[in-house]
């Protein structure tokens, strides 16, 4: 492996970005920056992805051209939380989401999910994911972290956080605790705005900053940057990507991190509409930063580049700044053994999509799911006509991308008792759907409602409100945030299995029909009547 006396400054400048592109193979964005710019790092997104094997040649045809251009091998990192966020999908196990994996209370499903996960993506040429998030959902109106979070404790949080960690790494991946110093408390998306996060120094450290600081302890390969403003850390309200007071003075020098330090997406308008993304990139990097992400555009790429280098050339920042860095990727890299990745088709069919992993992610669903509540409704009858109202979500946002559901709530319960009809709906119902969906619920004689954080949608509360007085036999299954029980007090029964895909939706329909035991515990309160811990 290279050490940084052996670059030129444009490839220490490329070991210090990491991008993304837009196709499944090398198109003239990614070859551009990797031929031109010395790119050392590359993003995958969904859009990147198919099957494992196209997955795997693409990694592989990537790293051929970075050997060639650069000499040293790239860190390909991913999105991959598990549960709603999942990049990978056709032949890839999906395991559980953090909030999932929190309801089972077990460090030891947490370290197993993420191991299986691990060794998967490197098999397909991922080494580096984006997880896992140790935010504390300590406030349900947090529209952007929610079920990415393991529940809202630092002990909770603190205990699976770390074992996750553990796994990943274990598994040959480096693992990125995120987003720091912590995005759980916070009301506004950074995607769309810049949060602010108001409490005290002393709060941050007794809640916050506990699980990053286990994470640290424990060895963590890397940490990722929340765009979020912390005035008791930050006295000039820089966001704590831009801030050295964040980035070096405590997470360095108070907390003792020496890994890699990368910002979330510059091109989040946190940083965008605020500083322009060429202009993150420099002030995080004189903040303390190692790895500057600019996921999208190849413009805001190139100039992200263009900034650090005239940034070197005017003096503002020093060769030995950029050295600091570049020797702490270079050493990640190393540790990673990617220079001599014994990757191939053959591992790719021996290890992804394996039955043993999809048996444990299995598992793990059925452990998960949690009866909140429950007025005598379960289990189903088998012989009533069953309404089922599937909540289908349709567009997709910057952390969750769309894909087609190809196992609902209602084909699940169809498997198993007769007479099920199910209606989809968007997550924001239409007059007419709405209209379709009481139709059918004045001749069901049990209703099942699939919601999708209803709590921050009226018109699906609505809806679910109005089928609750067709019929006294009438269940809510929160299919991702279980707070939608705070907004539906008088539902009899409420079951939460805190996201909606398809080996979630197959565990709910063994328990709603008896076939199951559910075993799950909320790891949030939901109300004073249903605090942590809490099932029927």
């Amino acid at each position: 492996m290279l050490q940084h006396e052996k670059l030129t400054l444009q490839h220490k400048i490329g070991q210090m970005v990491m991008c993304g592109f837009e196709s499944r193979v090398p198109d003239e964005q990614i070859e551009t920056l990797i031929t031109k710019y010395k790119l050392g790092n590359v993003i995958y997104f969904r859009r990147n992805l198919d099957t494992p094997l196209q997955v795997f040649r693409l990694s592989s045809k990537l790293q051929e051209l970075a050997e060639k251009e650069v000499g040293i091998p790239l860190l390909i990192s991913i999105d991959q939380e598990g549960g709603m966020v999942n990049r990978t999908h056709e032949g890839v196990v999906g395991m559980p989401g953090n909030m999932t994996l929190g309801a089972l209370w077990d460090p030891q499903a947490a370290y197993d999910s993420a191991y299986v996960s691990a060794e998967e993506l490197r098999a397909i040429g991922i080494n580096m994911n984006f997880a896992p998030c140790l935010d504390v959902n300590n406030n349900p109106d947090n529209p952007v972290i929610g079920v990415r979070s393991y529940g809202e404790t630092t002990e909770l949080v603190s205990k699976l956080g770390v074992e996750a960690m553990k796994g990943y790494q274990d598994g040959g991946v480096a693992a990125t605790i995120k987003h720091f110093p912590g995005h759980g408390d916070t009301q506004a998306d950074s995607h769309h705005a810049l949060p602010l996060i108001p409490h005290p120094a002393r709060r941050l450290r007794e809640l916050e900053l506990v699980p990053f600081q286990k994470a640290i302890n424990a060895g963590a390969d890397a940490v990722m940057s929340a765009h979020v403003i912390f005035p008791a850390l930050e006295p000039e309200h820089l966001p704590s990507t831009l801030s050295r007071q964040v980035m070096t003075r405590l997470l360095r020098e108070e907390m003792g991190f020496d890994g890699v330090i990368t910002t979330d997406c510059l091109e989040m308008k946190a940083i965008d509409d605020h500083y322009g993304v060429a202009e993150g990139a420099v002030k995080a990097i004189e903040a303390g930063v190692d790895l500057v992400l600019v996921s999208h555009t190849l413009t805001k790429q190139v100039a992200a580049i263009g900034a650090i280098l005239q940034a070197l050339e005017s003096g503002r920042l020093t060769e030995e700044r950029i050295d600091e860095s570049v020797d702490r990727i270079l050493r990640l890299k190393q540790k990673l053994k990617l220079e001599r990745d014994s990757l191939s088709e053959e591992r790719v069919r021996r290890t992804v999509g394996t039955l043993k992993h999809q048996k444990l992610a299995e598992r793990l669903y059925e452990r998960s799911i949690t009866v909140v509540k429950d007025e005598g409704l379960l289990p189903l009858d088998k012989q009533a006509k069953t309404l089922a109202v599937w909540t289908e979500v349709r567009t997709g946002t910057e952390i969750d991308e769309v894909i087609a559901q190809q196992g609902t709530l209602g084909a699940y319960l169809s498997e198993r008792m007769g007479n099920v009809q199910e209606i989809r709906i968007g997550t924001e119902p239409t007059d007419d759907e709405r209209q379709k969906v009481l139709e059918a619920a004045s001749l069901a004689e049990q209703i099942i409602f699939v919601s999708y954080n209803a709590s921050f949608v009226p018109q699906q509360l609505g809806l679910i409100k109005s089928l609750e007085e067709v019929r006294d036999r009438f269940i809510v299954i929160a299919g991702r945030n279980p707070f939608d029980l705070k907004d539906l007090p008088t539902v009899k029964t409420f079951v939460a299995c805190y996201e909606n895909r398809p080996m979630a939706m197959q565990a709910a329909a063994k328990v709603l029909t008896g076939e199951t035991a559910p075993t799950g515990r909320l790891p949030v309160s939901i109300t004073a009547d249903y605090p942590i811990g809490s099932c029927c």
